[in-house]
């Protein structure tokens, strides 16, 4: 099997790539699953119904979130009957929507997608290790499950990481979200776990993490807001990771760094 997972698309100018790039690199890499983090598709803060329909009319299965999920009040309603857009499964109980789904890809693949956040350098939340490892217990890759990707939406590398060596051999990615930047450590770790610290955004990089640069800048200089954060709206750059399983167990054998379009040096995914 071959999955693309791509990090948190950022404002139009990320949506803008999804919508222009995403069906082509499907059908170029013959990716049988994709999952898109769309946290920071509307206006650079949360996802409006309409641009969450617009990721999965290119191409998306899964939807992804993160701490912004409902900063569009809309998505305290949408959520609860869109299957295929998931929240993380550590915040409160009782919060609207879900944070693991179980679907069958275009290609008849099982997959199992959870979504956590973290809670280093993040606002407080419930644990996100126990959490995820009930839900895999839940449905066993190699068992139930063709594979299972894990979003874990957090600031420190160091708890992804974790997250990997925690999860390893029990499911095919743990991939980071939330910082926009892409990492250089995309591996299969000892027992066929694929890890990446953080996916990157699909976003203009020709900006401060997505923003255009004047106003984070002036706040590091001053301290003082002047004005609100806008997302940047030049060319983005698709970023995330591709990884290919074993048929026999659902464990990674291969995971490549994408990174196409826009300013970011280029990466893709060349399988034999």
């Amino acid at each position: 099997m071959r999955f693309l997972f791509l990090g948190d698309v950022m404002g139009r100018s990320g949506r803008d790539a999804i919508n222009e790039r995403l069906p082509g690199i499907i059908e170029r890499y013959k990716f049988d699953f994709v999952v898109v983090n769309g946290e920071n598709a509307s206006h650079g803060k949360g996802l409006t119904e309409a641009h969450f329909n617009a990721i999965r009319n290119a191409g998306a299965d899964i939807v992804t979130l993160g701490d912004h999920a409902f900063d569009q009040r809309e998505a305290l309603s949408y959520i609860e009957r869109e299957t295929t857009l998931i929240r993380p499964i550590n915040m409160a109980p009782g919060t609207p929507g879900r944070g693991a789904m179980f679907v069958e890809g275009r290609n008849g693949h099982r997959v199992l997608v959870i979504n956590a956040q973290g809670r280093v350098f993040m606002p407080p939340i419930d644990d996100p290790f126990r959490a995820v490892e009930a839900a895999v217990a839940a449905c066993p890759l190699g068992e139930q499950a063709d594979a299972i990707i894990v979003d874990f939406h957090t600031e420190a590398t160091s708890e992804i990481q974790a997250m990997g060596v925690f999860l390893d051999g029990k499911v095919s990615l743990v991939v980071g979200t939330h910082t926009h930047i892409p990492t250089a450590d995309h591996r299969v770790l000892r027992g066929g776990t694929a890890l990446m610290a953080d996916a990157g955004m699909c976003g203009d990089f020709e900006s401060i993490i997505g923003t255009e640069s004047d106003e984070p800048l002036n706040r590091f200089l001053t301290g003082i807001p002047i004005g609100r954060f806008t997302p940047a709206e030049g060319e983005a750059t698709l970023c995330g990771v591709a990884v290919e399983t074993d048929p026999r167990t659902g464990l990674a054998v291969r995971v490549l760094p994408l990174r196409i379009g826009g300013s970011l040096a280029q990466a893709e995914p060349i399988f034999d």
